[in-house]
């Protein structure tokens, strides 16, 4: 009896259990059903050159025969969005999948001040102003030369040389008369103004011929003329050049030796045409050497050519530095900068710059899928960026990488589109 009621207890457990299965697999059954039937209302057919034409089912364009294609709902309200940008500015649709995948990143443009460095290369010379010839002021005899080699430094008083002159001579008598007559009419009380007059003369032309007040005085008091004088230095500097020899006869006005002072020195270097517009007087110009790696020379623009080289473009720039320890040597080679300082202005990173032709173009993100092309007028570049004069505001997120892709996918776009339709207006020309 026991084993009749447990048999009929499995039977009837076997049974509930086929039943709850068979409700189960029916209801799964159902949901797929709804859902493919959910996801083909989703789904429809339409033509691309002619999106009013819908069909639930594939076939040809009624319009012109062209066969549809199919779409879903989503990626038509999508494209929807953008689609007055994407017809008058190229715009392109991208998923965030895919600009992860074209590499796609952006950046804010913003206003902001830039330095710009222009680089040329420069060569030392000697300052202008600071360059002097000592010359004979009188006809004579070199007996003796204190200046002896180029490159010889003098100061301002020093002696150069010593010269034998009878025309020295002759102007040494003359002081010491005109000298003697002034003491003489001195001690008789007669009008001392024309004899007066006489001694300033006589002593005004020595000072021409180069004496010092210190010889003057000697003279004065020793009474006694010299055959041989000395010639002393009016300026500082170094020998450029030494045009004479001991015993050599000079003539009045005759250079001696040529001299600069090296204290300041200028730098001549080269700026192209291009970038002629922003050079002005009085900027900072930083200057480098191999010669001292770890040091820094600070000058100033002082000139700027009226013309221009005809054969490499470029004008001569000027520039003085201070040269106290006289490190800069003459002919030597060194590294420029020109440090300017840029008006504020609406700038991007030069990377967002794509040229297209005689076009230069930014690409703009206008939502978080939709990317259009601005045409923008440029400016200077400095520090990685670039000024934009016109085509892009401040605020506006503007693509740093990827833009070239973006670019083909808008010609790719529009070249597809373009294509298609005149493939089928000739189809249905042949026909």
């Amino acid at each position: 009896m026991k084993t009749k009621m447990k048999l009929s207890i499995i039977i009837i457990t076997i049974a509930v259990s086929f039943l709850n299965w068979n409700c189960t697999s029916s209801n799964n059954q159902e949901m797929k059903t709804d859902e493919h039937a959910e996801h083909k209302t989703n789904e429809y057919y339409t033509c691309p050159m002619h999106p009013s034409v819908r069909s639930d089912k594939p076939g040809a364009c009624p319009v012109c025969g062209m066969a549809l294609v199919k779409k879903t709902i989503e990626e038509t309200e999508a494209s929807s969005q953008n689609s007055e940008v994407n017809k008058s500015l190229g715009a392109v649709t991208l998923s965030p999948s895919k600009q992860m995948l074209a590499s796609v990143s952006t950046t804010v443009a913003k206003k902001m001040k830039l330095q710009k460095e222009i680089r040329a290369v420069g060569k030392i010379d000697y300052a202008e102003p600071n360059f002097r010839h000592i010359s004979a002021r009188f006809s004579g005899r070199l007996e003796k030369l204190y200046l002896t080699f180029t490159g010889q430094k003098v100061q301002q008083g020093d002696a150069v040389a010593e010269v034998y002159s009878p025309e020295i001579i002759s102007a040494q008598r003359e002081f010491l008369l005109a000298q003697n007559s002034f003491e003489e009419i001195q001690q008789s009380g007669i009008d001392l103004s024309d004899a007066q007059t006489l001694l300033e003369q006589a002593k005004q032309k020595l000072l021409r011929f180069g004496f010092t007040d210190e010889q003057i005085f000697e003279l004065h008091e020793t009474k006694q003329p010299k055959d041989v004088v000395k010639i002393f230095s009016q300026i500082n500097g170094t020998v450029m050049k030494k045009n004479v020899n001991v015993q050599q006869y000079v003539n009045e006005g005759e250079t001696m030796y040529d001299v600069a002072d090296l204290s300041v020195v200028w730098m001549n270097a080269d700026v192209y045409e291009s970038e002629m517009q922003l050079i002005r007087l009085g900027q900072e110009v930083e200057a480098t050497s191999e010669t001292y790696p770890n040091e820094k020379f600070d000058g100033k623009i002082i000139f700027i050519s009226p013309t221009i080289d005809a054969s490499s473009r470029t004008v001569r720039v000027r520039v003085e530095f201070p040269n106290q320890n006289e490190k800069l040597k003459l002919e030597m080679f060194v590294n420029a900068k020109i440090k300017i300082d840029l008006d504020e202005s609406v700038v991007v990173p030069q990377s967002a710059i794509i040229s297209a032709g005689n076009r230069k173009v930014v690409w703009i993100q206008k939502s978080e899928k939709v990317f259009e092309p601005r045409n923008v007028t440029l400016g200077a570049s400095a520090e990685n960026y670039v000024q934009i004069l016109s085509g892009v505001e401040k605020g506006e997120t503007v693509v740093t990488s990827g833009g070239y892709l973006l670019d083909s996918e808008s010609q790719l776009q529009m070249g597809m589109g373009t294509s298609e339709h005149a493939q089928h207006e000739n189809n249905n020309n042949s026909h």
